[in-house]
């Protein structure tokens, strides 16, 4: 591909060995073969050659890590034999808009072994009569034809998002931490609360009886004193009347 050939020559082995995705979407090929391209990138696991005039897969080095390749909107008709001997690792192909006619084509991906999803999508062979029957009938590791399952269920996005969205929900779970610990705490926060609470209440009803006793103190001394002067005055009507006999008896033996 002419726009990888650019950088290959500042692109050492050892570079080249530690890269793990690349995409050369809309790069041309001079002659419709794979230029630029070689056995030094032996970690790639994705690789797209969207749009960039392919004919032919004969020049595919081999990728033995490689498990995505995305091959959409080429003008390969056939040749995809190769796959299998150069990329023996794939799950996931994509030949969507390209030249595949008939299931003679296709066949060469039974080698495939670990094939789950692949895109026929806008190439002739998906005009043919019971298309999608054939294809899973054909290809037996596969899951998914273009897009979906044999009951019409839509493939997830990427494998990758769903390994992401599983670490996130275990990071979830670790940062809420084992269950109970938050309830204890709680309570033992209603338990301080709680105790705040009565000793307020005690200090109020503490005060408040013994205002009540003062009150009541008060309240005995009034009636004390009041009884004793009612007495003083009773007392002193007593002695009047005896003395009052006394008197008119005096003036009677007068």
């Amino acid at each position: 591909v002419q726009g990888f050939i650019a950088v290959t020559p500042t692109c050492s082995s050892l570079a080249c060995s530690q890269v793990t995705e690349l995409v050369l979407d809309n790069c041309r090929s001079s002659n419709g073969e794979i230029e630029g391209l070689n056995d030094s990138f032996k970690e790639l696991q994705f690789l797209s050659m969207a749009n960039v005039e392919l004919t032919s897969l004969a020049k595919l080095p081999t990728l033995s890590k490689l498990r995505k390749l995305e091959l959409s909107d080429n003008v390969i008709s056939g040749g995809l034999e190769v796959l299998a001997e150069r990329c023996p690792n794939l799950t996931y192909l994509n030949l969507s808009g390209n030249k595949i006619k008939d299931l003679g084509t296709v066949e060469a991906l039974q080698n495939l072994k670990n094939l789950k999803s692949l895109d026929l999508f806008n190439c002739e062979i998906t005009n043919l009569e019971d298309y999608r029957d054939s294809i899973f009938e054909l290809l037996q590791q596969i899951t998914y034809l273009d897009g979906f399952d044999q009951e019409d269920n839509e493939a997830p996005d990427s494998e990758d998002d769903d390994d992401e969205g599983d670490e996130d929900d275990d990071d979830e779970e670790n940062e809420a931490g084992p269950p109970g610990e938050y309830e204890e705490e709680d309570d033992e926060d209603d338990g301080a609360s709680d105790l705040g609470e009565g000793e307020e209440e005690e200090e109020v009803g503490l005060s408040y009886l013994m205002k009540e006793e003062i009150q009541d103190e008060e309240d005995d001394d009034d009636y004390v004193e009041g009884g004793d002067e009612e007495e003083e005055a009773e007392g002193v009507r007593g002695e009047k009347r005896k003395r009052e006999p006394e008197d008119e008896g005096e003036e009677e033996e007068d």
